[in-house]
């Protein structure tokens, strides 16, 4: 994160939600830069490197989802769908391409600074850790530049959520990981929306591992408990 206030950009089309999230976004703290059109944000990208961006799915130039997966695959920052499309699979579409958090319009803008306080939080106890490259199975992780390596040298990268989920794994591999544990470290309120978040991370890691979906070796799901992560790691 950067050393000034966290910067946030802000992608919605509607002026009246652009204007109360960033109020109340500058009264937490934050810096904010808010777009209309998603050509004017994506150029905008570059110069401003937000800590988070909140982006709105019913966007008039672009795909909203389109923008989201692009996001998580290019930027560092945390992403926050923000959105009017309330059903489960909207919400699980979100995450499967990327996003960290999904919030359904109307919200209340303190749920969005603390949520978005929340991220922060998660990915500063990330950058903490003086551990950030793990090898393991001949992948090589890398939480700095959020990277996977195979053992050929090619790389695929993965989002910030997604790497809240491999480390948890890796730092405790041959052990059970409880939806429990995971509600406790990851954050976030345990129930139904946490446990098919977490099974749409789960799946995106093993999809980039090349893990067969209905027999994966290194991701086991224990059906009722958890998750085990089987094989040796070497951090460095």
């Amino acid at each position: 994160m950067t050393q000034q206030n966290p910067m946030v950009a802000i992608l919605d089309d509607e002026p009246q939600i652009r204007l109360m999230l960033s109020d109340a976004l500058q009264d937490a703290g934050f810096r904010t830069a808010s777009f209309g059109r998603a050509t004017e944000f994506e150029a905008a990208l570059p110069r401003l490197n937000p800590d988070i961006c909140l982006v709105d799915l019913g966007l008039p130039d672009k795909d909203g989802l389109a923008l989201v997966h692009r996001l998580a695959l290019e930027s560092g920052a945390a992403i926050i769908i923000i959105s009017g499309r309330a059903q489960v699979q909207d919400r699980v579409t979100g995450l499967e391409l990327g996003a960290d958090d999904y919030i359904i319009k109307p919200f209340d803008p303190t749920e969005v600074v603390a949520r978005a306080r929340a991220l922060l939080r998660r990915g500063r106890s990330e950058q903490a850790s003086t551990r950030n490259i793990a090898t393991f199975a001949g992948w090589t992780a890398r939480f700095d530049q959020y990277t996977l390596e195979d053992i050929d040298g090619s790389t695929i990268a993965f989002s910030q959520a997604e790497g809240e989920v491999l480390r948890l794994f890796l730092e405790a591999p041959n052990r059970l990981i409880s939806r429990a544990q995971m509600q406790e470290t990851l954050g976030g309120a345990a129930g139904e929306s946490f446990d098919r978040a977490m099974d749409v991370r789960v799946s995106r890691l093993r999809t980039k591992l090349g893990e067969d979906p209905k027999n994966p070796k290194l991701i086991k799901t224990i059906y009722g408990a958890g998750y085990i992560f089987l094989g040796d790691v070497i951090w460095r």
